[in-house]
């Protein structure tokens, strides 16, 4: 019961709105911010766990079997 009194308080509320311009309210900037949040926490966790990635590229073995010197860049990093 109270559900259908609250509708019918808001009745009159909805017949003011222009039926021209449909904006997407409240509930939109809400369902819009919970997504940046989840993508910004997303991206934060990313950034976390590809930090802890150690990665050694394996030497070519068709340069080593030539006798092909490393380049300079290629000093392994911590």
């Amino acid at each position: 019961m109270y559900a259908t009194q609250a509708l019918t308080h808001l009745v009159p509320l909805a017949e003011e709105l222009d039926k021209n311009k449909v904006t997407p309210g409240v509930l939109g900037f809400i369902v819009f911010a919970a997504l940046a949040v989840g993508v910004w926490l997303l991206m934060k966790s990313m950034n976390r766990h590809m930090g802890k990635v150690d990665f050694e590229e394996a030497p070519d073995p068709a340069a080593a079997a030539e006798g092909v010197a490393e380049p300079a860049g290629s000093a392994k990093r911590k």
